[in-house]
Order: structure tokens, then sequence, then C-alpha cells
């Protein structure tokens, strides 16, 4: 049997990147999926590929930052998987620029999207989560949840406050049944980090230097982390930030 056998599993952002990872990985360990996107036809998609593994998945369109598709995607669950055990607020978006110049409603989108989602999608989990006395909602933060850098004012605020929100939930819900932790990756090689690139001022080389591992991590290391955090082995854990950095935190030097 697989770590998430009989599992129910919403991953939000799942059609590309991190969450189509976690999405396969808890999948081929035995959880049945609701994939998210925006788009529809993306979502579909990423469904479809999972079923062609063998994984029992089904897709849900929906924008994370309105609570009302945040809902829909818990319905989705119950409706097609008759649970939900496992949350996993994946969606996120960047936006880059001189903290002088940049666009509010940039700014505010970043946030509506990497914190209120997070927090919109933590509330539809848990209005089932609670009822049934348990389940683990997993924030997918940042290393810029615990540092800054220049320029990244808008997604180092959301990531910073990712990391709040995970400690009141917690400490809301835990003698209920529900743990709620946030996993901090460093720099993936991603469609998203391809885009950042753009604007940056960084390329891969920067990453690998920076790094005392001296390379990017791995979707299937991300995915490992988010497996082992979402599963019963994790019990004890709630309300923590862990981080997958190949050593980027601990390393003060140039």
């Amino acid at each position: 049997m697989g770590r998430l056998e009989g599992k129910v599993a919403v991953v939000t952002g799942s059609s590309m990147g991190i969450g189509l990872a976690i999405a396969r990985r808890f999948g081929a360990e035995g959880a049945r999926l609701v994939v998210n996107s925006r788009d529809g036809a993306r979502a579909e998609a990423a469904a479809d590929e999972l079923r062609a593994l063998g994984c029992s998945a089904v897709a849900a369109a929906g924008d994370v930052s309105r609570p009302d598709d945040a809902r829909r995607l818990a319905e989705a669950a119950l409706a097609a998987h008759g649970g939900l055990d496992v949350w996993v607020n994946n969606a996120g978006i960047n936006a880059i620029g001189p903290s002088l110049t940049l666009d509010f409603g940039a700014f505010m989108r970043v946030l509506e999207v990497n914190l209120a989602g997070a927090f919109a999608g933590s509330q539809a989990a848990a209005r089932v989560m609670l009822e049934q006395g348990r389940g683990v909602i997993l924030q997918i933060g940042s290393i810029f949840g615990e540092v800054g850098m220049p320029e990244r004012a808008a997604y180092c605020s959301a990531k910073h406050g990712l990391v709040g929100l995970t400690k009141v939930l917690s400490n809301e819900w835990a003698r209920r049944g529900v743990r709620v932790v946030c996993l901090d990756p460093a720099y993936i090689r991603t469609n998203l980090d391809v885009a950042d690139q753009s604007q940056g001022g960084y390329d891969d080389r920067d990453v690998e230097r920076r790094t005392p591992m001296g390379r990017y991590g791995t979707l299937e290391e991300v995915a490992a982390t988010a497996l082992f955090l979402c599963s019963d082995e994790a019990g004890y854990i709630t309300g923590s930030h862990v981080t997958v950095d190949g050593g980027w935190m601990a390393y003060g030097g140039w």
C-alpha cells in the first residue's frame, strides 16, 4: 500500500511545475486527486496525464484567490472521491520590479493569489476536515518567506505572510486533528523560474554558485518532501516551515 492509500488530495495550481510533480507523487502513493488550474483545458490535460499513469484524478478549474472557487474545489473532492484528507496550496505567481515603481495592482494580485488564495483554500479545506477530525493542509512557500531580496516586494511579502498564516491556523486547528505545515523550496527548475530569470537579473550560474550543493533542486525532491509532510509519518509536525534549499539558508557568504 502507498503512503497516501485511500486519501483524497486537492492540489491547487497543479497543471504544471511543482504542483503537477506533487500530484504525480501523491497519485503514485495511492491518493485520489483533484487537480486544478485557472484554465480548465490545462486542468483536464493534467488529469489525463495522471490517469494515464494509473492515478485516480479529476480536474477542477478555478481561481484560488476567489473563495467561491476554493469552495468548489472542496466540493469536487467530495463529489468525485467522497472525502478530503489533504489540501496543497501551491498556486502562485510573481511580479518583479523596483519597489518604487512596482505597479500597485501587480503587487496586490500576487498577494491575492499567493497569500489570500492560500487562506481561502485553507478555509475551504478546514470546513471539511474539522468536521471529520483529521486532515493536512500544506502551504507551498519559498525561501523568500524567510529572507528578502531586492525587487521582490510582492513575492516576499506574500511568502512571509504564508509562514505567519501557517502558524496561526496550526494553533487554531491542532487539537481538532488538522495539521498545517509550510514547505519552503529554494530555486527549482520550473516555468516560473524561467520567467523570473528574464526579469530578475540572474541566471543558472548565479543559482548554482550561491547554493552550497551547487545545483538547482528538482521537482521530485520537493514532491518527496511534500509526501512526507502530508503522510501519517509526519503526524507530530504542525505549524512548522520546512526548507528544501540545498543549503541556501545556511550559507551567509557571497
